[in-house]
């Protein structure tokens, strides 16, 4: 863990391609989609989603926009209310501390692996809050030794057993993005709205704890 403090103290900017995956255990479900994440250390996050629909989550301290050109809709998420919980899903992985990830679950180091050709070691998280765990019942890391960034993310839903697997490739660290990246820029004839019962997933963020970007 005093690695991914060193790690968390150092990072101020990253950037990557993503690529999501989501499971359907019961019906052997897969769907697959990707494009590129821009993150920052202040609380700003954009994900440019363009394969194979375009959308894109953007998070600017307490609010989450998700834009979906498609429909020219934007649904408007207030997180102000999760605080240090919402920022430790966020950034899980992508210069969350150790201390943090130690406050809010509880870890367990599962050991070594190769991935993509790259040392990891594989974290096991188990969510401290209640509620949270409603939704989320484990996560699972696999932390680059060389850089100690997440290199995958896998979120298993609490019940039917689906999951969510997110990879990162071509990560670069510490690259300037400017503030205006990070604005939320929609098309004039766009309708906004802010839901209060659908919980769509963060690195979308809903209502709820946040869940693994949907």
């Amino acid at each position: 863990m005093r690695e991914l403090d060193r790690e968390a103290k150092d990072l101020h900017s990253l950037t990557a391609d993503i690529e999501r995956t989501t499971v359907t255990v019961v019906v052997n479900d897969r769907s697959t989609e990707s494009g590129h994440i821009y993150l920052r250390s202040d609380g700003k996050m954009r994900i440019e989603l363009t394969k194979p629909d375009q959308r894109t989550i953007l998070r600017n301290g307490d609010k989450v926009w998700h834009y979906l050109p498609k429909t020219k809709r934007v649904e408007e998420y207030d997180l102000s209310k999760y605080g240090a919980l919402a920022d430790s899903l966020l950034t899980i992985g992508l210069g969350s501390s150790g201390s943090s990830l130690n406050k809010h679950y509880l870890v367990t180091v599962l050991g070594e692996e190769s991935l993509e050709n790259r040392k990891t070691v594989q974290l096991e998280l188990v969510p401290k809050d209640a509620k949270f765990r409603n939704q989320i019942d484990r996560i699972q890391l696999w932390v680059d030794t060389t850089s100690w960034l997440a290199i995958q993310q896998k979120f298993f839903e609490t019940g039917a057993g689906d999951y969510i697997v997110i990879n990162y490739r071509n990560i670069s660290t510490n690259t300037k993005l400017p503030e205006n990246d990070f604005k939320p820029k929609w098309p004039k004839d766009v309708t906004v709205v802010k839901p209060q019962s659908s919980t769509p997933a963060s690195q979308d963020v809903p209502e709820k704890p946040p869940r693994p970007s949907e």
